[in-house]
């Protein structure tokens, strides 16, 4: 045994296992969560089933999955990475604990980093998820895999950056109470279920500009009518992910 083998070796670890290691545990407190749990998986799905297997809804021509799944989709990734992470972000920044995580050999961009990459590994287990029952209840998709993938990317983004705003301006009980009002709201008039041409032409013009209907209507372009690119969508997500990455990176407050 060398005289070295035990000599304490002070310092950071690297700033790549530094942010694994935020990450990893950043997702288990999601999964672990009971209230993000149902958020994210149980409502989500249900969703999907009831409305798929009973028709209270008028979803146009074809069958009900295909209309419902890229909405229930798209609601899955606001579930995360807005509600869920603007509740749980402002609870985080009340009790103190990104105070002392902002006094941490990590720094402050790659603690948000980590918390983006444990929303979208949940993501990816949502979709999974959802994808399996959809296609239990006989959906039939199409269109170019890429340009879903670059809407929920956008999308999360974008609800990302709207939660972590909210979190860090509001406080903890407004930042529960408003994000929970904004995901019922959203899931009403948003198209996730209702149709955006249920609403009248006033209203529309107005809801189509909304990230959740920007998403489901992109999604919904892609999966159902085989849309190759949904350029108007995804320029509206965009936009929203500068403009709320942009205001909550300005105005966030750790304290």
């Amino acid at each position: 045994m060398s005289a070295g083998t035990y000599t304490p070796r002070p310092g950071a670890a690297p700033l790549p296992r530094m942010i694994a290691a935020q990450t990893a545990l950043e997702t288990r407190m999601l999964l672990r969560n009971g209230e993000q749990l149902l958020l994210t998986v149980v409502i989500p799905t249900l969703l999907l089933v009831l409305f798929s297997a009973v028709d209270i809804v008028d979803t146009g021509s074809g069958e009900s999955v295909d209309f419902l799944t890229p909405g229930i989709l798209a609601l899955a990734v606001m579930s995360t990475a807005f509600t869920g992470q603007a509740i749980a972000t402002g609870f985080e920044r009340r009790y103190g604990v990104l105070k002392r995580l902002g006094a941490s050999p990590l720094p402050r961009w790659a603690l948000m980093t980590a918390k983006t990459l444990a929303v979208l590994v949940t993501e990816v287990l949502q979709v999974v998820l959802l994808t399996v029952i959809a296609f239990a209840l006989g959906w039939s998709p199409h269109g170019n895999p890429f340009a879903v993938l670059l809407l929920l990317i956008l999308g999360t983004a974008a609800f990302s950056g709207l939660g972590l705003l909210m979190a860090g301006t509001l406080k903890a009980e407004a930042t529960l109470a408003a994000a929970n009002l904004v995901f019922l709201l959203l899931l009403v008039g948003g198209g996730v279920i209702v149709p955006l041409d249920k609403f009248p032409d006033a209203v529309q013009s107005v809801l189509a500009l909304l990230p959740i209907a920007a998403l489901s209507d992109g999604l919904r372009d892609v999966l159902q009518h085989g849309a190759a690119m949904p350029w108007g969508d995804l320029g509206i997500l965009t936009v929203w992910a500068v403009l709320a990455l942009g205001a909550a990176a300005r105005f966030f407050r750790w304290e």
